[in-house]
């Protein structure tokens, strides 16, 4: 054991157990994503580090991507998120796309963190995105779509809940309160680090930033506002359409909510962990620039992206994890000897063309130890076929939860093993 060099810090392994729950969840996504209309697309998982200096953030870029220069010298990263590939793939084809676009993904990406339980150097993030329209009701959409996913993972809404701001009533305060436009970027920057810090830690913090006393106790009246959002008719739009989806339970405003991404231009959400423990679990919000940064014409858009490292633990704390099986065959198919073999490879092929999940045991070997095998591996039944069963013509089949056995003619095995596994399934 001392000699088996160890993976790479903050990477993965999938297990079948690990990895028939990060299915579970691509199904989910897939399966909530597509009611809504969404379409299935990725991008390249190397990009330039050029294409996220321009619009993703000064701490993306150089602290937590890695980075590394190709042969021919060029500065190439692991993806750290993938709006901005989508902005590029947007733009390649934008006289060619029918607006408004309705895009979703899920796959790996990578960033240079602190490996910490729920927090890895290599995880899995679902991407949803409305492209080209600039509407109250694409931002309410694009949160509906996370408020439904939480319902179809059997999420409540006191177990989880969206937050929502946006960045132009904050705008809109902050010059109410003396600040230059120059300044509302480094101070955005500050409120997205309120919830990171103890509070006087913060206040220290926004001090050392360059505001004053005074400015500081502006801010933090604007921050503690939770009543702020009746002054924007947007919000009370989004609130109002969130009703009509039945969903707006899921959802509170939330001033300090501002995310650290830099090209967000209006409403900006965040879903979290009502539990003990807080957690983040996805965030999003509206941009109005970011194609037209890669070289585009303008379009607006409203996207989100969640991590699958959080959200497994946040519906193990609630009791809501699924219960699933590693093994996608229902039947082991036993060998009681050599001369059996055949017939055995015989009832495989027949049940698989009847698109029947079966798994055939490798060797010949004693009865008892290919059951204790199927028991381990969660299989439901087993299949035998021996000399006796040859010669009579027949199949047994054993209930590996009951431990009973039936016995039937060969020539009924497809009808019979399907009305066992139906009764099984209770279907």
């Amino acid at each position: 054991m001392k000699n088996i060099i160890p993976s790479v810090k903050g990477t993965r392994e999938f297990y079948p157990e690990d990895m028939v729950l990060r299915q579970w969840l691509y199904k989910l996504i897939r399966d909530v994503s597509e009611s809504f209309g969404y379409q299935e697309y990725d991008g390249p998982f190397l990009e330039t580090l050029e294409l996220y200096a321009a619009k993703s953030g000064e701490e993306l870029v150089k602290e937590q991507s890695f980075v590394f220069q190709d042969r021919g010298g060029n500065e190439i990263t692991l993806r750290p998120e993938l709006t901005p590939s989508l902005a590029r793939m947007v733009v390649q084809r934008q006289n060619t796309l029918a607006f408004p676009l309705r895009w979703w993904s899920f796959g790996p990406f990578w960033r240079y963190e602190k490996p910490q339980k729920g927090r890895t150097r290599e995880f899995f993030q679902w991407n949803a995105d409305l492209i080209g329209v600039d509407s109250i009701q694409a931002d309410a959409e694009v949160i509906a779509l996370c408020a439904a996913f939480f319902q179809k993972a059997g999420l409540t809404k006191d177990e989880v809940r969206i937050y929502m701001n946006d960045r132009q009533l904050m705008e809109s305060e902050l010059i109410k309160l003396g600040f230059a436009l120059e300044q509302h970027k480094m101070i955005f920057k500050l409120i997205d680090r309120v919830d990171k810090l103890p509070e006087q830690t913060w206040d220290a913090y926004v001090l050392e930033a360059g505001l004053t006393e005074n400015q500081l106790s502006a801010l933090k009246k604007i921050i503690k506002n939770q009543e702020l959002w009746q002054a924007s008719e947007k919000l009370t739009s989004i609130f109002r359409i969130l009703d009509l989806h039945g969903l707006s339970a899921y959802v509170s405003y939330d001033p300090r909510i501002i995310r650290g991404l830099d090209y967000y231009t209006g409403v900006v959400f965040e879903a979290k962990d009502l539990g003990e423990n807080h957690r983040a679990i996805l965030g999003g919000g509206h941009y109005a620039n970011l194609v037209a940064d890669v070289g585009g014409e303008s379009l607006p858009g409203v996207g989100f992206a969640m991590g699958d490292v959080v959200f497994p633990l946040v519906l193990e704390s609630h009791g809501k994890l699924p219960q699933l099986t590693t093994t996608p065959a229902s039947l082991l198919v036993t060998v009681f000897d050599e001369a059996s073999l055949p017939a055995s490879i015989a009832l495989c092929n027949r049940l698989r063309e009847k698109d029947i999940l079966v798994a055939l045991y490798p060797e010949a070997d004693k009865l008892g130890k290919q059951f204790k095998y199927a028991d381990r591996c969660g299989f439901k039944g087993a299949l035998v076929i021996g000399p006796d069963e040859l010669q009579k013509g027949e199949v047994v089949l054993k209930d590996l939860a009951t431990r009973e056995q039936v016995s039937f003619p060969n020539a009924d095995l497809e009808r019979k093993v399907g009305e066992w596994l139906a009764a099984k399934n209770g279907s």
